[in-house]
């Protein structure tokens, strides 16, 4: 009888230890998904991309933690090869940093257009407006081109924009074809998130402060040197912060006063 109860009291305790581990998992741990979008592409073909996305870090309870690496693999039509876009996260943001939007093939060349996700990534990549980055395989590399080199036929997002992981885990299944992601991408207000734009747009500013990234010092903005009274004192902050003279802006700040 009393072995009994301590192996019963013993499996109670083993099932609570099991569930607090999976528990401090999903809050500190790593998480990780993958599955298949149908690409509709400017020309009427279509090309099947595998996507794969993996969580981590700290988050709020109830809540998935950010993108710590993101991953885009598909075949040239064409060519046959397997290219691949990755997106990983970096020290100065601790995140990813984009939202991808579209994949497009122009006269055998893969474009393929980015949201910087959040304010750091946003500042990171320039601030651009509208608010994408363009990326172009060149010689088996992504290497960033301005908007204006993107082809005009690239026009609607085609690929699952917001949060792609977590839409497919609703859907309960691994391919999700190109009539569903444009119904998912038809939802947005904003417009610049509802066809690829060529011309600036209105953005808020104050939503996302302009800073820039001083290694040790982190993300600052402008007012972090503005706001001492004279350039010694700026100056002075830079040293105290680690912040080198060769990219310490109290120069620039300062000019004309």
């Amino acid at each position: 009888m009393i072995q009994n109860v301590r192996r019963k009291a013993l499996t109670i305790a083993v099932v609570i230890a099991t569930f607090s581990l999976n528990a401090c998992a999903g809050l500190f741990g790593l998480s990780g998904d993958s599955w298949q979008e149908e690409v509709l592409l400017h020309d009427g073909s279509k090309v099947v991309v595998e996507r794969q996305t993996t969580r981590g870090g700290r988050h709020e309870v109830g809540q998935k933690p950010s993108y710590t690496q993101q991953t885009l693999i598909f075949t040239h039509p064409a060519t046959g090869e397997q290219i691949v876009w990755e997106d990983k996260a970096t020290p100065d943001l601790g995140n990813s940093a984009f939202l991808l939007m579209a994949l497009d093939i122009y006269h055998g060349t893969a474009h393929l257009v980015a949201n910087p996700m959040g304010c750091l990534s946003y500042n990171k990549w320039g601030r651009p407006n509208p608010p994408y980055v363009v990326f172009r395989y060149d010689s088996k590399n992504w290497v960033r081109i301005p908007l204006q080199e993107l082809p005009p036929e690239t026009k609607t997002p085609n690929l699952i924009v917001s949060s792609p992981d977590t839409k497919v885990e609703n859907f309960g299944k691994r391919f999700v074809d190109a009539e569903t992601i444009k119904r998912l991408n038809s939802g947005f207000r904003q417009p610049e998130y509802k066809a690829i734009l060529r011309e600036p747009v209105e953005i808020e500013e104050m939503s996302c402060i302009k800073a820039d990234y001083y290694m040790d010092a982190g993300w600052l903005s402008p007012d972090w040197f503005s706001s001492h009274p004279t350039i010694e004192a700026c100056k002075k902050f830079c040293q105290h912060k680690n912040i080198g003279a060769d990219v310490c802006p109290c120069e620039t700040v300062f000019k004309g006063k």
